[in-house]
């Protein structure tokens, strides 16, 4: 997949293109579903297929109070999209510039004149240009003077539910801690990716050492608690079972934000320290509670462990 971070990295011989335009954060089974209508519209009129999104969500700008956290870092984001096998993805700058641009300005100038739209799809509730003028019923009133199409795409809704696939309801379901369900709506496992950095190693002093996440920039982290999950290590391509701890142990009073840690199951002498890894959540165990001595932490230490390796057993069986 190519990635323009401008529109005047778009080629002159590019083509034509169908166009679908978002935030595509998490690039759940809703954003999944808008792609693979896209690349139908697409191969109907010989056109590339291209997503057109931004750096960042547009309300860090216009309302940053009511902006709510990343699901996936822009760079996870395109290669999510990079995945669905779409030819190209516009990244937008959301900027003052960007934010004071007219809705038929947009049209003409990034969708038809850089992008050579013959096809736009967009979600029933898209709203783009100055104040949000920009509706799917002003691209339907342009598209004739300008030579394209509109396709709007209804919500999509998870099976045996009555909510539709939302980038708020998955925030929803990562506050509760609910990751299997989150999953279902985001179509693969919730994940965070980061270097392996020291920390206090109070996990190997205890019989479980554990793989400390660097802090994680601007994407959304479960619910404290513990859960069992995979580390998935890139520098060797390997995939470790894991049991991983979400908060800031409350069973010491030292650890002054949230971390992320991973105690890898039956592999005491890892060396996975600097290594650039994704933490991968299954199931959540329990909550993150402060024990009465060290005794009784580790005995609970192992008994997550061995629940662990119980149910990513089981989920390798099926």
């Amino acid at each position: 997949m190519i990635v323009f971070r401008d529109p005047s990295e778009v080629p002159a011989d590019f083509g034509r293109t169908a166009v679908a335009i978002g935030k595509f954060d998490g690039v759940h089974a809703g954003h999944r579903a808008v792609i693979e209508r896209l690349k139908a519209d697409a191969a109907a009129s010989s056109a590339r297929v291209v997503a057109v999104t931004f750096d960042r969500n547009p309300l860090a700008l216009l309302r940053p109070e009511l902006c709510p956290e990343n699901l996936t870092t822009l760079e996870r984001k395109l290669e999510l999209l990079g995945e669905l096998g779409i030819d190209a993805t516009l990244v937008l700058t959301f900027d003052e510039a960007l934010a004071a641009v007219a809705a038929e300005d947009f049209v003409k100038d990034i969708l038809v004149g850089s992008l050579r739209v013959s096809t736009v799809l967009v979600g029933s509730d898209f709203r783009f240009g100055h104040r949000g003028a920009g509706t799917p019923e002003l691209l339907r009133a342009l598209g004739p003077s300008y030579g394209f199409t509109v396709d709007v795409v209804e919500d999509v809704f998870i099976e045996e539910s009555e909510r539709r696939a939302s980038s708020s309801w998955i925030r929803e379901m990562l506050a509760a801690g609910d990751v299997r369900a989150a999953a279902d709506v985001l179509e693969r496992p919730v994940d965070v990716r980061g270097e392996v950095v020291h920390g206090q190693k109070r996990g190997r002093e205890l019989g479980f050492p554990t793989a400390n996440l660097s802090e994680t920039v601007n994407v959304l982290v479960p619910a404290d608690g513990v859960y069992a999950g995979w580390l998935v290590d890139h520098d060797t391509g390997l995939r470790h079972p894991a049991a991983i701890s979400v908060g800031t142990n409350p069973t010491f009073d030292d650890v002054l934000v949230r971390q992320v840690e991973a105690h890898v199951i039956d592999e005491h002498a890892l060396d996975l320290y600097g290594h650039d890894v994704t933490v991968e959540f299954t199931e959540r165990l329990r909550g993150m509670v402060a024990f009465e001595g060290i005794d009784a932490l580790m005995a609970q230490m192992a008994a997550d462990v061995v629940a662990t390796r119980a149910l990513l057993t089981g989920e390798v069986r099926t």
